[in-house]
């Protein structure tokens, strides 16, 4: 079978060298999984493919010609379309708006409105998005429904190379499945589909050939069935040394995690942390009350759009609630304390939440965590800024921000030359560790992780489950939502489901019962005059 495409050699240099000659086929029809750890060069090598960077050397051949595109619309002309793992949607547009930005219908340069409209409505029908409404803004779509929507977009269109980087990161089990089908009928099609994952059993399951990639190197490529997980972690990690001073290394995949003993040490009985009362922004978020110990992980599933993350930002003061109250209890093993305990309202601002040592690592890294253009000791030190302009004056070069951040490097593993780095030239994975860093630096009491893992490899993302085990340890209350049900069972004391914006059932661990988990999510759904959530979705 003739290649659709073939890459020479491709190399990309920054200030050190991100891409090195790596060399691969891609056949029409397969779907070509692409691993290695944060940093390895993946998302590069993508996009030098896709056009969004030129190749300081090397060369493609594409069906048969010299490929060289100048940019990411000459890609297109070509047929190649990516869904990077940052999205690129506009906010500001509606959701029709997105999916046809590059083929809206008009008439002398007048956007025919009904005409996109059905557009839309039949693409999101066809992609089983049904809860989706073409005429809401994407702004007001949580990260899970935007990149389902445009993963939608690409798929679309007729295209020769479709390239997914993490697809699935911020996907609910019923979405991955809904995309799964997608692919392959794609496949059938004869695209050739280029799927970078860390989500190694959806490899295991979906891909026809595996490539990987370590520290910038190509270092094989197998068949399907050839590798098992244990065997591509290895491949990931191997040669990647210990960072010094930390607290946790890469586990052999013989051995068990720290995290996966957790359970057999349930956390003693302990008094509630934080207790919610009533909590509502409507329609998203419904009259939710619950609470977390001292010491524990409380996950919360649920579908997306469900109103995980909108609880989140409640509870954070990124958003203003239309009713609820908390109460936050001090806890002697946590370092820091809330300024009194008893009955508060809902904090009105980030700020505010921050001082009642509240912190919130965000789904949305380059929105909402991090200062891109500036390093990332400026980042970890901006934490804790609290308003002294003379700070301002001798900001982030000096020898103590530097050493804490220096610290957090090692400890966290983040792969970057030095502490001086721009965040905006870090890996995904490595921004999402900084902005754990700046978090742990400002410290707190409760801590609340959105998708902590998206997009994060398999070593970063057990470091990542040691840093949460080390704040339970420390009296912290911990509430982590993630798309990942297999994730929430294995770190979490305690799960609690959210469908349809309301709070369905808590289950106890450590012996959690999956299908009834899932059930609950689809529980709030059902019933109703409208049904937003497909009753009959695989779930495996």
């Amino acid at each position: 079978m003739q290649n659709v495409l073939t890459t020479y050699e491709l190399t990309k240099d920054y200030a050190t060298r991100a891409v090195d000659t790596v060399s691969l086929e891609f056949k029409p029809g397969e779907i070509h999984a692409l691993l290695g750890a944060n940093g390895a060069g993946k998302s590069t090598l993508c996009k030098m493919i896709a056009g969004l960077v030129r190749a300081t050397s090397g060369s493609m051949i594409l069906a048969g010609r010299n490929y060289s595109p100048r940019d990411k619309k000459e890609a297109e002309r070509y047929g190649v379309q990516i869904v990077q793992q940052e999205l690129n949607l506009v906010p500001s547009l509606n959701v029709a708006e997105n999916l046809f930005l590059s083929n809206l219908p008009h008439r002398w340069g007048v956007l025919k409105t009904r005409r996109l409209l059905d557009r839309a409505r039949q693409l999101l029908r066809d992609f089983g998005l049904h809860s989706i409404d073409p005429c809401a803004h994407v702004s007001e779509l949580g990260i899970g429904e935007r990149q389902m929507l445009e993963i939608a977009a690409n798929l679309s269109r007729d295209c020769r190379i479709l390239i997914l980087d993490e697809p699935t990161a911020a996907l609910s089990l019923s979405e991955t499945e809904l995309l799964m089908q997608h692919l392959h009928d794609a496949k059938r099609k004869g695209v050739a589909i280029l799927y970078i994952s860390h989500r190694l059993d959806e490899v295991e399951r979906i891909a026809n050939r595996i490539s990987i990639l370590r520290d910038a190197k190509l270092v094989g490529t197998w068949p399907q069935n050839t590798l098992n997980q244990s065997e591509m972690v290895s491949f990931m990690t191997y040669g990647m040394d210990r960072p010094e001073g930390s607290s946790t290394g890469v586990p052999t995949p013989q051995q068990p995690t720290e995290v996966e003993r957790l359970h057999s040490h349930p956390p003693q009985k302990a008094d509630p942390l934080l207790i919610l009362h009533r909590v509502s922004r409507r329609p998203r978020v419904q009259d939710i009350s619950f609470e977390v110990a001292a010491g524990e992980i409380l996950g919360i599933a649920g579908l997306v759009g469900s109103g995980r993350t909108e609880l989140l930002r409640l509870i954070f003061g990124a958003d203003r609630a239309d009713q609820g109250e908390m109460e936050i209890r001090y806890s002697p093993a946590a370092s820091v304390q809330t300024p009194r305990d008893g009955l508060l309202p809902l904090p009105q601002t980030p700020s505010q939440a921050v001082e009642r040592g509240i912190v919130m690592i965000s789904e949305d890294r380059k929105s909402d965590g991090l200062w891109l253009p500036q390093s990332i000791a400026s980042n970890i030190a901006w934490s804790k800024f609290r308003g002294n302009f003379v700070e301002l004056l001798r900001p982030f070069s000096s020898r103590p921000a530097n050493s804490t951040a220096e610290t957090f490097r090692r400890s966290l593993a983040i792969r970057c030359d030095n502490t001086q780095h721009v965040c905006e030239a870090l890996s995904g994975g490595n921004q999402q560790k900084v902005v754990l860093a700046k978090w742990l630096h400002r410290d707190g009491t409760i801590f609340l992780f959105d998708e902590p893992t998206r997009g994060i490899d398999p070593a970063s993302r057990e470091i990542i489950y040691q840093v949460m085990r080390d704040l339970c340890q420390r009296g912290k209350g911990l509430v982590v939502v993630s798309s990942d049900l297999e994730e929430l069972l294995k770190i979490s004391h305690r799960i609690g489901v959210i469908s349809n914006g309301r709070w369905m059932k808590d289950f106890q661990g450590p012996d959690f019962r999956r299908e009834e988990i899932v059930a609950a999510m689809f529980e709030g759904y059902q019933n109703q005059g409208k049904t937003n959530v497909k009753e009959n979705e695989v779930l495996q």
